[in-house]
């Protein structure tokens, strides 16, 4: 494949979203060309995206190098560090990291098979993910920001709102209480937590099976995790006769904290407050607002 990179209208959609991701956007065929010029590569299909990145399927020039997927993301504070562990990972449960630009928050990763967990059966699906965290939970950089700092932050935004969420105010005294007796705990910080892994974050790849991809990288608590899976395919939920979504959401939770050994009271508390602060953080979705409700509310039926 020749000729230049075209960015897909997906992507160049969120223009909409600020200046700044407009100006990243204007610059991103440049940059992207700039670096198949530096490290040697040629695309070989066209551009993809995830939520905030360019991804280019990509191959060496050098005859007999291994294809690979040219990621360039949006230069957020989320991703400033994917490149620290996925490093940090070795590909043990994640994409293998074979180059990476910083400055220009770009990655070469190892090309997976385009599968992911969409199609998996929630208990499946959630062994996988269970099964993932025991190689990702390592100790933790030093670069990494403290989940216990974020938490605060967000805390506090969340007080200050209040008596405007839409939310039980018992609700949001719980979470807020919640989050002061985690990020007062040393034991909310100090491993690697990817942070937003769910069925669309786990590719596969041929030598070693399931794998992770796209971390938002923290130092924090393996029991911040599991919310993410609980939130993602949330209209699969109660689509089997006689199954509630309650029920789903329940047997979500608790196959992943089974899988992974994670204490059922602690990874509850964190799916409540991660649930009640990404409701203020969307509050305008009315939908949305809904689905984190019922997801805290089934974790503690």
């Amino acid at each position: 494949m020749t000729g230049p990179v075209v960015v897909p209208p997906g992507l160049l959609a969120q223009a909409a979203l600020g200046e700044d991701r407009a100006d990243w956007l204007a610059l991103l065929p440049r940059r992207v060309a700039d670096l198949l010029d530096a490290w040697e590569l040629v695309p070989t299909g066209p551009a993809l995206h995830r939520a905030a990145s360019l991804v280019v399927p990509v191959a060496g020039r050098a005859r007999g190098a291994e294809p690979a997927m040219l990621k360039v993301g949006f230069p957020d504070e989320e991703s400033a560090h994917e490149h620290l562990v996925l490093q940090r990972w070795g590909g043990r449960g994640a994409v293998r990291l074979l180059r990476a630009d910083p400055g220009r928050s770009a990655l070469l990763l190892e090309r997976l098979e385009s599968v992911d967990l969409a199609d998996a059966w929630d208990v499946e699906a959630c062994e996988v993910v269970g099964g993932l965290y025991g190689a990702l939970h390592r100790p933790a950089t030093p670069q990494l920001r403290p989940l216990t700092d974020l938490v605060a932050r967000w805390a506090a935004d969340l007080e200050r709102d209040a008596r405007r969420v839409p939310l039980p105010r018992r609700l949001v005294d719980q979470a807020l209480g919640l989050a002061r007796d985690l990020v007062a705990d040393p034991a909310s910080t100090g491993r690697i937590v990817h942070a937003d892994l769910h069925f669309a974050n786990v590719l596969h790849a041929a030598d070693r099976g399931w794998v992770a991809i796209d971390p938002k990288p923290v130092s924090g608590d393996p029991h911040y995790e599991p919310e993410p899976m609980l939130r993602h395919r949330f209209d699969d939920y109660g689509a089997v006769p006689g199954d509630s979504v309650r029920d789903g959401i329940r047997r979500r939770f608790h196959t992943l904290v089974d899988t992974a050994g994670l204490d059922e009271h602690r990874a509850r508390d964190w799916v409540v407050v991660r649930s009640v602060l990404n409701a203020h953080a969307g509050a305008d979705d009315r939908d949305h607002v809904t689905r984190c409700l019922t997801i805290a509310k089934a974790v503690q039926d």
